[in-house]
């Protein structure tokens, strides 16, 4: 008999079914509340941070590199711009596969393989990944449209219109304006973050270091929206930048370019100042180079060649060279004899072609070996008698020598604008005590009065001793800068003028170095042959290597870079200053013949007009002294 079939309990099945549809229920409303409760968390609790987020992810801001300023020499003409140049940048936020990315540029452009390195070494110093990198200066026209055409392979790069650094005169002012680089690692982590965000390089030697934060300038914004790719919708917000100051130099491009033919192709520097005032009218130091080489990164080859080229043209000369004076420094040493009052005008010391110390057998040689007889100051500044000085500074004795021509800032930095200068070296008792733990002898003391021995000067220093002797003591301190922005550089620590017991003395020693030009037994007569304006100078020969005792220098057995160096010293017009001309020409020889007509050279193209006829503005408002021709 079959089994009884089941009646259905539709009620029971009801029942599930409702407890099922209010389970499901409960949980749709939990979910719900839950994504409710999480919404408001999300938009009313934490709104202020998502929306920052948000709008941070939307909108961001791109720094606006300033233009840097202009510089001009004293008459208007330009000596560094900034010109546009084509560059190829990165924003690495916005590259999809940076290194191959830059691994198909240097395959498109065919690039040298260093070059890659380079391109890393950039990146590292960027200091934001929405601020493009510049990666390469001034592309072709070829190199720009390989660019255009593969543009959709590489992401985050593009070409781009930039402002770089140009040196219009090149070489000519080198070692004075100096140049601009690439910001390293070093410098990037000293440099104003705001500030310099956008900014690819920066001064590095000369005016461009010096005045690197008026130059400058102040870096602008654009506040941007970006899509999802990182590009650029619409612009916000524009802050324009604020440009760098201009600078107007004390230099003058026709002076600086005589200076430059006076020299020739000779190792040396050529230094002249306007006494009135400490302006610099001309800074030559030669050999030179190209500072346009430096501003977008100069190779590797490049740099070697000029850092370890046997003539240093990456060496300043005139801050940075380091020189035993010679007897351009006896002016100075006679100021000392006459304000001290060991000599006067008409003290008289022998010469018979040598010196003496008491008790002493060693001789210590007059460079007329002949000897000049009795000499007083003027002749012996006029024969630049070596015995006359060698017995004053004896006299002087190493404290007053050394206190005395401190005072003319040999052995100090001496400019107001200028970074690189060297502070040379006047020797003294308690520095050989410090440096060498030995006493001073007074042999020492003898050979510093005819500029020998420990001393060492730069080229500015012996311009700037010689224009306090044609300025009487007054200081100004010698300056590139004529005026920053339209004003004069200021002097925060002026140095005390030099006041003389006597300032007649000033008169005495200046006359003296007339007589080293005009006078028929001057040491520079042929220098000033045919001057149409007086000149009171001084000639020096430094020796290089040491002679010994009883042997003579000869030329002809020298090395050439062994060979004493030539110097001279002056200014003019000699009544009335107005220009002071130092020269230094390495391995020269003779200082007077040698280093004399270049200064010769430089007078005449600053002080005469095209017709070779002495500038109204530089004539003599009387007559000046009298210069003995006997």
């Amino acid at each position: 008999m079959p089994e009884p079939i089941p009646i259905k309990d539709h009620e029971k099945e009801t029942r599930l079914v409702n407890k099922r549809l209010l389970a499901c229920a409960l949980l749709v409303v939990a979910i719900t509340c839950i994504l409710i409760g999480r919404l408001y968390f999300l938009q009313v609790v934490e709104f202020d941070y998502h929306s920052t987020v948000s709008e941070n992810n939307r909108v961001h801001v791109l720094p606006i590199a300033p233009t840097r300023g202009l510089i001009y020499d004293r008459n208007g003409v330009l000596l560094a711009d900034n010109r546009p140049s084509f560059n190829l940048t990165v924003t690495r936020e916005r590259a999809t596969d940076l290194n191959g990315e830059l691994d198909q540029v240097i395959s498109l452009l065919h690039l040298p393989a260093e070059d890659r390195a380079l391109f890393d070494k950039a990146l590292k110093q960027a200091r934001h990944p929405f601020v493009p990198v510049t990666l390469f200066y001034e592309l072709s026209e070829e190199q720009i449209a390989v660019l255009a055409v593969n543009e959709y392979r590489l992401p985050g790069l593009e070409v781009e219109a930039q402002f770089v650094r140009h040196y219009p005169m090149g070489a000519h002012f080198a070692h004075s304006i100096g140049y601009v680089g690439r910001i390293n690692e070093k410098e990037a982590k000293t440099l104003d973050s705001v500030e310099y965000r956008s900014t690819q390089s920066i001064g590095k030697t000369g005016i461009e270091k010096f005045y690197e934060p008026e130059l400058h300038g102040h870096v602008g914004y654009e506040e941007v929206e970006t899509n999802a790719q990182g590009r650029v919708m619409r612009v916000l917000k524009h802050t324009d930048p604020v440009p760098g100051k201009n600078i107007v130099l004390s230099l003058d491009v026709a002076l600086q370019e005589a200076a430059e033919a006076a020299l020739g192709e000779r190792r040396g520097s050529v230094v002249a100042l306007d006494p009135r005032t400490g302006e610099v009218l001309a800074m030559v130091s030669k050999p030179s180079f190209d500072p346009n080489l430096f501003v977008t990164g100069i190779s590797f080859k490049e740099y070697a060649a000029l850092r370890d080229s046997v003539d240093r043209p990456l060496f300043n000369r005139v801050l940075r060279g380091l020189y035993a004076p010679g007897s351009t420094i006896k002016p100075e040493v006679a100021i000392a004899g006459l304000d001290s009052g060991v000599v006067n005008a008409s003290t008289r010391v022998f010469d018979p072609g040598y010196y003496q110390l008491p008790d002493v057998d060693h001789k210590y040689r007059n460079w007329n070996h002949s000897g000049d007889g009795w000499v007083d100051l003027d002749a012996a500044i006029m024969r630049s008698n070596d015995t006359y000085f060698y017995d004053l500074a004896h006299k002087l004795g190493i404290d007053r020598l050394h206190d005395y021509l401190a005072m003319f800032g040999l052995g100090e930095k001496v400019s107001l604008d200028m970074l690189e200068e060297a502070p040379g070296l006047m020797p003294s008792q308690a520095w050989k005590r410090a440096t060498r733990r030995q006493p001073w002898f007074p042999g020492e003391t003898v050979i510093l009065g005819i500029g020998q021995g420990y001393m060492q000067v730069t080229p500015l220093q012996l311009a700037q001793a010689t224009a306090l002797i044609a300025n009487k003591g007054i200081w100004n301190r010698p300056h590139l800068a004529k005026t920053v922005d339209g004003l004069p550089p200021v002097d925060a620590h002026p140095m005390p003028n030099i006041q003389l017991k006597d300032p007649l003395d000033w008169d005495l020693v200046s006359h003296g170095m007339q007589m080293v030009m005009h006078a028929p037994r001057g040491t520079a007569r042929d220098a000033a042959t045919g001057a149409q304006y007086r000149i009171a100078g001084k000639s020096g020969t430094a020796q290089v290597v040491a002679i010994k005792q009883g042997e003579r220098y000869n030329r002809l057995k020298t090395r050439e870079r062994h060979r004493d160096n030539a110097l001279f010293v002056g200014f003019a017009p000699a009544e009335h200053p107005r220009i002071v001309v130092a020269v230094m020409i390495e391995n020269g020889e003779a200082g007077g013949r040698v280093a004399g007509p270049v200064v010769r050279q430089v007078m005449d193209a600053w002080l005469l007009d095209q017709q070779g006829h002495l500038k109204p503005q530089y004539a003599s408002p009387g007559k000046g002294p009298d210069v003995p021709h006997a």
